[in-house]
């Protein structure tokens, strides 16, 4: 076979192109790779049709060409191949369902000595991947070639085209078939993960709404910037054995991102970016796959995102494929690629495929590493050093949090531990201090008062107390405390009567106030006791010795307020005095947690608090909403 390929920018094509050398040929492929518009790539076909009638031709517009050891933009590169031995067929799929496309443009084109399809779809409305699909349920084992479509980075309209037909939405193939026709595949990706990996929580084949529960274009936003570039920081995952990339293709209102392949639920993904050394080093030497044939042509298909990304080390490694054979291609929306039996759909490589139809079974390919990158900026060790850093610095990073993750992994094990105890504690301490309550009541039904029991009766309702706050604190997050409506009046007279007691023992009394017989709230009563009893055993223990503790509930209007004050130490620091383990006075027992329990239960049930404290008086004050006012 013999490649002939030609670049055009304007004028006669005839002028370009000798159309003497092919009007013998029986097999002639022409593609076209236009970086024009619809309307040159519909006269470049319609010249070379009337020209080579026989030929078959197909062509896609691009974000940039492959011509030779060149790069250009805003031209047309014209591919023209002349087979010997190889039969060659052509067809166009125009349907809504992007996996029956592939089904029938494979059944359109598929023989049983296909060697390898040649497919081009449009670029911004077929779901790619789902046509490749359809093309592997139809046969698996072909290898494929080819891309979406370009329009210079606008992605706003595309064209494809097979003979005379020109489209803006589907598919266009060829089938080279052959019995001794070589085919040589294989794709480099020099683009790494950094950072994290994500997870993709929700998606709709191609289109993302979340990463991580957030949208997905504040996900970007948040690691990139507002201005981040869409293509050149693509999604990385690895299915199947392929590393693939899911580059940005479209930004909707909603926050969602458009990409240019399907994800799923679940994926895990990381931001990835270009490695500049891998980018550096020479594609003939990295590509096996290729020694395989003795390589008559290259068809070059490369993701838009290299050629912006490095175009000096773009151009070096194109480059290294027409000193070889001639070369050409075009510079895609995404590649198609066949592995192993799938057909995949990737972002951010540079796919090849050779052909050959020589009866030689070797190529001695050579390294054709340019020189010149050695004298440009470009190929200092800048670049390589900045590269190191990043993959070290991801490394670092990745490093850490592995040892965040064993080190959180540790505490939350701790953490668990710890309340199963709580739990467990709460739960035995119940049986023993009831018993010792009841056998104190047997005690002094049948024998009187005794004064020793009265003291260990005044330090079990302490624990009991305690005991009701940690209860509450270890229970809190797995049981719902239901309301109800509750007597105010007589549920603070009966917590008077169950600590009088304790003041007793501690040179105090309680005296009650109130304006109203009787005041209903509707609130949780586990909740409220915390409340009531929590202020209750702080002015027992705070207050000064033979002083009183002034209980009061006062009713007005829509409110009642809940205060007990006495004289004790004034609080230097009012607004510290709910914070967990502040204690003003160290020489008091507790944790300084009573308190802190009682403002989180007062936001939660939007409870105003009022502390005042001065050189005579302390008071908590509490108002509490009326049932029914």
């Amino acid at each position: 076979m013999r490649t002939y390929n030609f670049c055009y920018e304007t004028g006669v094509l005839q002028d370009i192109i000798d159309f003497s050398l092919f009007e013998h040929e029986n097999n002639v492929l022409v593609q076209i790779f236009c970086g024009q518009d619809k309307e040159v790539l519909t006269y470049l076909t319609g010249v070379i049709l009337s020209h080579i009638p026989k030929a078959i031709c197909i062509g896609t517009t691009t974000d940039g060409e492959i011509y030779g050891d060149s790069i250009t933009t805003l031209r047309s590169v014209i591919s023209i191949s002349i087979f010997e031995h190889t039969f060659i067929k052509t067809a166009y799929i125009q349907d809504k369902d992007s996996f029956q496309c592939g089904v029938k443009l494979a059944s359109e084109l598929v023989t049983p000595n296909t060697k390898l399809l040649i497919l081009f779809s449009d670029g911004t409305r077929m779901n790619a991947e789902e046509f490749l699909h359809g093309i592997e349920s139809f046969n698996a084992t072909i290898p494929i070639c080819g891309g979406m479509a370009g329009d210079n980075g606008k992605f706003e309209r595309t064209f494809i085209s097979s003979q005379n037909t020109i489209l803006s939405e589907g598919i266009v193939g060829v089938s080279l078939n052959s019995d001794i026709l070589k085919v040589a595949t294989d794709y480099k990706f020099d683009w790494k993960p950094i950072g994290l990996k994500h997870t993709i929580t929700k998606v709709r084949d191609n289109r993302v709404y979340l990463i991580d529960d957030m949208k997905a274009a504040y996900f970007y936003d948040k690691y990139l910037g507002c201005n981040f570039s869409r293509i050149e920081f693509p999604l990385i995952l690895e299915k199947h054995g392929v590393i693939m990339a899911r580059a940005v293709i479209g930004k909707h209102e909603d926050g969602s991102l458009s990409f240019s392949g399907n994800l799923e639920e679940g994926d895990q993904v990381r931001i990835g970016f270009g490695d500049a050394e891998s980018l550096i080093k020479d594609p003939i030497e990295v590509l096996k796959n290729l020694h395989a044939i003795d390589i008559e042509t290259f068809y070059v298909f490369s993701c838009m995102a290299r050629r912006r990304f490095m175009p000096f080390l773009i151009k070096l490694g194109i480059g290294s494929f027409s000193k070889m054979a001639p070369a050409s291609g075009f510079f895609t929306y995404s590649e198609f690629y066949h592995y192993n039996g799938h057909n995949k759909l990737l972002n951010q490589t540079l796919t090849v495929v050779a052909l050959s139809e020589s009866e030689k079974n070797v190529c001695t390919l050579a390294s054709a590493r340019n020189d010149d990158a050695k004298k440009n900026p470009f190929y200092s060790k800048t670049i390589e050093s900045l590269t190191h850093l990043v993959e070290q610095s991801a490394r670092d990073y990745d490093k850490q949090s592995k040892r965040l993750e064993k080190q959180m992994n540790y505490s939350n094990n701790l953490l668990t531990s710890h309340r199963q105890f709580l739990r467990y504690t709460v739960h035995e301490m119940n049986t023993p201090l009831n018993a010792i309550m009841n056998n104190i009541e047997l005690y002094e039904m049948e024998f009187g008062k005794n004064a020793y029991l009265e003291n260990i009766e005044v330090a079990v309702k302490n624990i009991f107390s305690m005991y009701d706050d940690l209860s509450y604190l270890v229970k809190k997050d797995h049981i719902t405390y239901l309301k109800q409506n509750i007597d105010l009046v007589d549920y603070v007279r009966s917590r008077i009567d169950f600590f009088a007691q304790v003041a007793n023992k501690a040179k105090s009394m309680f005296v009650f106030e109130t304006n109203a017989d009787e005041m209903f709230i509707h609130f949780n009563e586990t909740k409220l006791q915390r409340i009531i009893d929590n202020n209750i055993t702080n002015a027992i223990k705070y207050t000064f010795e033979n002083e009183k503790i002034v209980v009061s509930l006062y009713k007005h209007e829509e409110s009642c307020r809940f205060t007990i004050a006495s004289h004790s130490r004034k609080i230097q620091e009012p607004k510290k005095i709910f914070e967990e383990y502040y204690r003003e006075e160290q020489s008091q027992d507790g944790f300084g947690l009573g308190l802190n329990l009682v403002k989180r239960l007062c936001k939660e049930e939007n409870v105003k608090i009022t502390v005042h404290s001065d050189e005579n008086i302390t008071s908590f004050s509490y108002q509490f909403k009326i049932e029914n006012a």
